[in-house]
């Protein structure tokens, strides 16, 4: 299958200052690292890290990994964690997970529901409570997306995890049976929705310190 590629570079210089020189140069730091290797410290472009993304070869999150600098390494991996600037959405810092062909892992799967609910047509409201379902699988049987067909849900209707069901060695996980998508009446969303509106208007001003408070901590020693 098609596997997205990205061309990283190894770097020796680690801090704040080295950092924001590398983000000056259109590049972000970044580390590799996974079970029984040594953690390398990398750099890659932000532009091609952006490509990548947009890519449909990206779509299962599988990444072709080339590494230049001292020995070449080549191994496929995927996206850990991602830091993104919240003011100005920049890339911060990327860290690479190094994963196994032949060994199952775990990872999020996006939700397509396929065609219109029945209660839609009847003026009902179909909520996606999940917009991501975890799946349990080997790298190269992760699917694309998860699709529930929602045609015959009437309004009042759920569809739970354990009736899902995906095609091949694929399991998802789960230890409650919670619901993925439903289908309400106008008056039961209007109602769970009152409530949230006054909460914002009495909080609006302390959530804004509070995220104020949140961009200035958390960084890691690269930011």
């Amino acid at each position: 299958m098609d596997i997205a590629k990205l061309t990283a570079q190894t770097r020796d210089n680690v801090g704040k200052s080295a950092a924001r020189s590398l983000r000056a140069q259109g590049r972000i730091p970044g580390i590799l690292y996974g079970p029984g290797v040594d953690n390398i410290r990398i750099s890659v472009e932000s532009s091609e890290l952006e490509k990548m993304f947009n890519s449909p070869q990206y779509s299962r999150g599988l990444i072709n990994l080339d590494i230049k600098g001292g020995q070449p390494y080549k191994k496929t991996v995927m996206v850990k964690e991602l830091q993104i600037d919240p003011v100005k959405a920049h890339y911060l810092h990327v860290d690479l997970l190094e994963i196994s062909m032949d060994k199952k892992i775990s990872t999020m799967v996006y939700v397509n529901t396929i065609g219109t609910p029945k209660g839609v047509e009847e003026g009902g409201i179909l909520q996606i409570i999940r917009r991501e379902l975890e799946v349990y699988c080997l790298p190269a049987n992760i699917p694309e997306q998860i699709d529930i067909d929602v045609s015959n849900m009437e309004i009042g209707e759920s569809i739970h995890v354990s009736e899902i069901e995906v095609e091949g060695d694929v399991e998802i996980p789960y230890e409650v049976d919670f619901t993925v998508v439903t289908v309400v009446s106008p008056k039961m969303e209007a109602a769970e929705e009152a409530p949230e509106e006054e909460e914002e208007g009495e909080e609006g001003e302390e959530g804004e310190e509070g995220e104020e408070a949140d961009a200035s901590e958390g960084k890691s020693e690269d930011e």
